[in-house]
């Protein structure tokens, strides 16, 4: 499974590539407004210059005739640029329209198995589930997650999953034992993956024993 970092915040996605984790960055409207003191394409461009894989940036139009023209301004602004679009009615429509201009997508805001199965075969690139969102409303988040990793998987659909909302340690997890292609994760979640208290403890008894020896 690969990690993709879910962030607008430059600083993060720069110490998160040094860790030699992070293969791409999904941002979205909320994440992209917490960060001020730029306009978004400079954001995004920026993102991409330091990301060498897929960068997801978010539509903002709700209509056909303008998430078409909205999302090839997009995707001129850096070769790895993946444009997120939610899932709707419109949205299948701009999906299947960028497919056939060989513009990568990112079907967002999936809460259903039936609503990934639609954007795969609208031509959808990535297909993001929310885990996080849909534990939320007290629905079996795992459940749909694998679900949806089996539909692709039988039918051999050409899209990739990316678990998104993962708000847990335990999240990322359940998203790889699912199946899921790739785990998108906030720069806390994915330090929180490294560190287990036990190593801490473990290691300090090492160190100790070290400092009170002969060996040094």
């Amino acid at each position: 499974m690969k990690f993709f970092l879910d962030t607008a915040n430059i600083e993060e996605i720069k110490e998160a590539v040094q860790l030699g984790l992070v293969e791409g960055v999904t941002t979205n409207p909320l994440l992209a407004s917490k960060e001020g003191g730029k306009d978004f394409a400079t954001m995004i461009k920026e993102i991409a210059d330091i990301v060498p894989g897929p960068v997801s940036a978010e539509l903002v139009s709700t209509t056909f005739a303008e998430m078409v023209p909205e999302a090839r301004r997009l995707a001129k602004i850096a070769p790895n640029i993946v444009v997120k679009v939610p899932i709707s009615i419109e949205g299948l429509k701009t999906i299947h329209a960028l497919s056939k201009e060989g513009i990568k997508t990112n079907a967002t805001l999936i809460f259903g198995a039936n609503q990934g199965l639609v954007a795969a075969k609208a031509g959808a690139t990535y297909i993001s589930p929310f885990i996080g969102r849909l534990e939320d409303v007290n629905v079996d988040a795992l459940q749909m997650l694998t679900t949806l990793c089996d539909i692709i998987n039988i039918h051999g659909l050409k899209t990739e999953i990316i678990a998104a909302s993962v708000r847990t340690t335990a999240h990322a997890t359940q998203a790889a034992l699912a199946g899921a292609h790739i785990a998108t994760v906030p720069y806390k979640v994915l330090l929180a993956m490294v560190e287990h208290p036990m190593t801490d403890i473990v290691n300090r008894i090492f160190m100790d024993a070290w400092n009170q020896s002969d060996l040094k």
